[in-house]
């Protein structure tokens, strides 16, 4: 029996250079970290030929006697179904896949899905990944194989874990820079960073299609701000590594000005309204931490002026997630042969990783 955990990921800035849209032709770079709250995948061996596998998010269970013969693309459990197909392995598992934080709230859950299942079949199976080829891998399961119009910063959050600087290349490269901040100035920033979720969950892949064919129409007011976006990734990193948080605070503001420029879908009334209230209480600056449309609102603020900005937003519907920063990134947190350990280790999981959050729409 085997349990891997995978961290989800909030994005400061840079998100949307990170499409190869964009990247094969200025090259991109993204900040982001990694949080505590995370996918978890368990594997456990069958006897009978089949795949099965669970899903607690979906409430779904289903087995197949040849994997190789099933459609994955558009199928509700197609990552899991992809990740086994690529490895091209026959195999008899039971997977069970459990998150603590729902779909589509913007926080990369889907590359976490990904890399949590490719790492968990690549251990079980004896294949060494790298970190590096378990991010580039799974980018290349959404991307290639399932057809989604996604970016590369996700999967490499997620396997690498912590706080990162991530350059991408013309020709695709990945570069992961971590940070390796002070403990008490890391701890610093975790502080004044506060995540709510906004009350809708969003469909990415209509948001990324659309920034997509902009960027490669190259129109100008999308491009520029894309341009913005990216050069304020690397003023963020500067910022923190001459210790200067209010700075860090006021650069988001500014890329999610410049975000908002690049399709009326990223933002909406409700996003608008919360994102208004949190700066008239006191917060310096935020964004919403995926392609947006929904999900989580990130925000910077003072502690002194916290309490202000929660009471206003819990107000107004938006309900606060604590967190704290993940290090460790995508890893095996058991992998035991014990007989029962499955079943024991399923209901663990299915029981401390109940959401804290409706799945909502708008």
């Amino acid at each position: 029996m085997l349990i891997v955990r995978s961290p989800v990921r909030i994005s400061f800035g840079g998100g949307g250079t990170d499409l190869p849209s964009y990247f094969e032709a200025y090259g991109g770079a993204v900040m982001s970290a990694t949080i505590n709250k995370y996918f978890y995948t368990i594997v456990g061996p069958r006897t009978d030929g089949h795949v099965q596998i669970i899903s607690s998010d979906l409430r779904a269970c289903e087995s197949w006697k040849d994997i190789q013969q099933v459609n994955a693309k558009g199928h509700g459990l197609e990552i899991p179904l992809a990740v086994l197909q690529e490895l091209g392995r026959e195999v008899a598992v039971d997977l069970f896949l459990a998150s603590e934080v729902p779909p589509g709230t913007g926080l990369g859950s889907s590359a976490c899905v990904c890399v949590s299942v490719l790492h968990a079949m690549a251990t079980y199976l004896k294949v060494s990944l790298s970190r590096q080829e378990l991010a580039e891998r799974a980018f290349t399961i959404a991307s290639q194989v399932l057809g989604k119009p996604v970016g590369k910063q996700d999967e490499y959050a997620t396997a690498f874990g912590g706080l990162n600087f991530i350059r991408f290349d013309l020709d695709g490269s990945t570069h992961v820079e971590p940070l390796n901040l002070a403990p008490n100035l890391l701890t610093a920033l975790q502080q004044k960073l506060m995540l709510f979720f906004t009350g809708a969950t969003h469909d990415s892949s209509s948001i990324l299609k659309k920034q997509q064919v902009t960027i490669q129409a190259r129109q100008s007011v999308t491009v520029a701000s894309m341009h913005r976006i990216r050069e304020l990734a690397e003023c963020m990193r500067q910022a923190l590594l001459e210790k200067d948080l209010k700075n860090f605070g006021l650069l988001l503001h500014e890329g999610w000005e410049n975000k908002k420029k690049i399709s009326s879908m990223i933002s909406n009334v409700v996003i608008d309204r919360l994102y208004s209230l949190a700066r008239k209480n006191g917060t310096l600056g935020g964004k919403i931490t995926g392609a947006g449309g929904g999900g989580f609102m990130l925000l910077y603020c003072d502690e002194e002026n916290q309490p202000a900005v929660r009471e206003a937003l819990l107000a107004h519907g938006a309900r606060e997630m604590l967190f704290a920063f993940d290090s460790e990134g995508s890893c095996v947190v058991v992998n035991d042969s014990f007989p029962g350990m499955y079943q024991e280790a399923k209901r663990y999981v299915d029981d401390v990783v109940r959401y804290e959050f409706p799945k909502l729409t708008l």
